[in-house]
């Protein structure tokens, strides 16, 4: 009688085998529904099933050898293990046992154990690859964030960039999800708190109907503390080497119909090297506190900040702000967007010791882009590609440095307010602001009203509106200090210039008219008129 076929896998081994596979659903459906961290799994349910199915794979492949051994002799085994998966069949007589009987060699046991092992093994790491992060990695749902939206998250998300602080920096990702927080936030030095997107997101949805909402997709902060409390701590404070990205910032409880809620900052970077990079401030009261810090990054941020966009001060070293995007998708319905209107400021700068700011737009405040001195002192720096729509005023100037404001391809637009203007220039400002290839449109009041004992300049600059009820206001309106207008273009046919009594300078020359030259000039000072030209004969600047 044939000695019956060996079982490849014992009743311990398929079970398990099941045992494992079942941990490995397990901690998949976990990870995806958000029941629990991954790493709680892998270690108390995968890791023993993997260590008793080594354990059971060795024992059988004993136990194989020693029945191998007891049926055919010691001299077999060496055989056996040359032999993977070799099977022989017998054909039996008619008068006989059946025919094509099969027998499995006794080295397949011990082969199929070790291949179905490293098999299952492999499918699992691979499994686990897009799940786990790596070394320098850490996933804020492994340290109990639930992402549900009504869960604080506080604590979860500061253990685990407490965690990757200690262990010298590292990236916490916070995956998609709707994260509640009634606390805030510090970010320890070297390490990135990373949501899902790579490139900034808008969420128009709650003012346009059919449109994302801010709960839809990708990773949200729902920030709640502080309501009401504008100088409480800012929700996210970054230090040394610290960046935030890809994140949405929400405030649930701000109401799109009603004047809104104060709230402190919802970032605020400090130490050296802080960045914000790819995050969409939704409808924060006050947006960034980029002050006491060196060379801060601020890059691709949008959204709709309502009392204070941007705010620099106390900057010794060169910051940065790049693509940054203020307009009101949030939310216009009249309450809010007109309180937005008379009180909100998009970008502040107070002491900055030569900063660089390219690429910025803002639409719907009081004042576009504000300089102004503090108690570090004042602003100078390069501006290129700055925008400001719908302002009351687009840029205004209370001081600056006598190193200048250099502002270069800049785009203003003011129509709304009592006195539309798109640049003004207060009676304390003693510094230097040049305007340089720039345009300014809209049915404002006039483009510029200028003071103070500084000087300020347009060199190749196209005025296209200004005098919009037909009043005979100037285009340049210039009551003190030194100024120069070359090189411009002046697109109606109404005043362009007028110096007032206590211009000290003024350089008026190489200009285009349209219609006919209408210069004030009342200074006592030393004036340069020439060279403008008119669609009419050529004459004389009037007095």
């Amino acid at each position: 009688m044939p000695t019956p076929p060996h079982d490849n896998w014992s009743a311990r081994s398929r079970l398990v085998v099941f045992a494992l596979a079942a941990s490995s659903i397990a901690c998949l459906l976990a990870d995806f529904y958000r029941l629990g961290p991954m790493n709680v799994f892998t270690v108390f349910i995968f890791v023993p099933a993997l260590i008793v199915l080594g354990f059971v794979a060795v024992r059988d492949r004993s136990h194989g050898e020693a029945r191998c051994g007891a049926r055919c002799g010691s001299e077999c085994l060496p055989a056996c293990s040359r032999r993977s998966s070799t099977t022989r069949s017998t054909s039996r007589s008619s008068s006989g046992r059946g025919e094509g009987m099969v027998e499995s060699e006794p080295g397949a046991v011990r082969l199929l154990n070790v291949r179905h092992f490293l098999l299952i093994s492999i499918v699992w790491v691979v499994s686990l690859a897009g799940a786990v992060p790596g070394g320098d990695n850490y996933s804020v749902l492994d340290f109990g964030a639930r992402g549900d939206g009504k869960t604080d998250d506080t604590a979860a998300f500061q253990k685990a960039m407490e965690a990757a602080g200690k262990a010298g920096g590292g990236v916490v990702h916070a995956p998609r999800g709707n994260y509640f927080f009634a606390g805030h936030l510090n970010v320890p030095g070297a390490v990135t708190l990373k949501g899902v997107w790579e490139s900034v997101p808008a969420h128009n949805g709650i003012r346009d109907a059919g449109l994302p909402k801010p709960t839809d997709d990708g990773t949200t902060f729902l920030v709640t503390e502080s309501a009401g409390k504008e100088d409480g701590p800012p929700f996210i404070t970054l230090n040394n080497n610290t960046t935030l990205k890809g994140v949405v910032i929400y405030y649930p409880d701000q109401n799109p119909a009603e004047e809104p809620k104060a709230y402190p900052y919802a970032i605020a970077m400090r130490g050296k090297n802080p960045a914000v990079l790819a995050v969409e401030l939704l409808n924060p009261y006050n947006g960034i506190d980029a002050s006491q810090n060196e060379r801060h990054l601020i890059r691709d941020v949008q959204g709709q900040p309502l009392r204070r966009g941007i705010f620099v001060d106390f900057i010794y070293d060169i910051g940065r702000i790049e693509n940054v995007h203020f307009n009101p998708w949030w939310s216009m319905k009249p309450k809010l967007f007109e309180w937005q209107q008379k009180n909100g400021e998009a970008f502040i700068f107070g002491k900055s010791d030569w900063q660089y700011v390219f690429n910025t737009f803002c639409f719907g405040y009081n004042v576009g882009y504000k300089f102004i001195k503090t108690k570090s002192g004042d602003c100078n720096g390069n501006f290129l590609g700055i925008g400001a729509d719908d302002c009351f005023t687009a840029l205004e100037v209370e001081q600056c440095s006598s190193i200048g404001l250099l502002i270069s391809n800049g785009e203003f637009v003011s129509f709304h307010g009592s006195d539309p203007t798109m640049v003004r220039v207060g009676t304390n400002n003693t510094g230097s602001v040049r305007f340089v290839n720039s345009a300014f449109w809209g049915p404002c009041n006039q483009i510029a009203k200028i003071a103070g004992k500084g000087t300020v300049g347009f060199s190749d600059c196209t005025f296209v509106h200004w005098d919009r009820n037909k009043e005979g206001r100037h285009a340049v309106q210039v009551e003190g200090g030194s100024v120069l207008v070359r090189g411009c273009e002046f697109q109606e046919n109404k005043p362009q210039v007028s110096l007032g009594q206590a211009v000290k300078r003024a350089v008026i020359t190489d200009n285009l008219i349209k219609g006919r030259l209408s210069i004030s000039n009342q200074s006592k000072g030393n004036v340069t008129l020439r060279d403008n030209m008119s669609d009419t004969a050529p004459a004389e600047e009037t007095k």
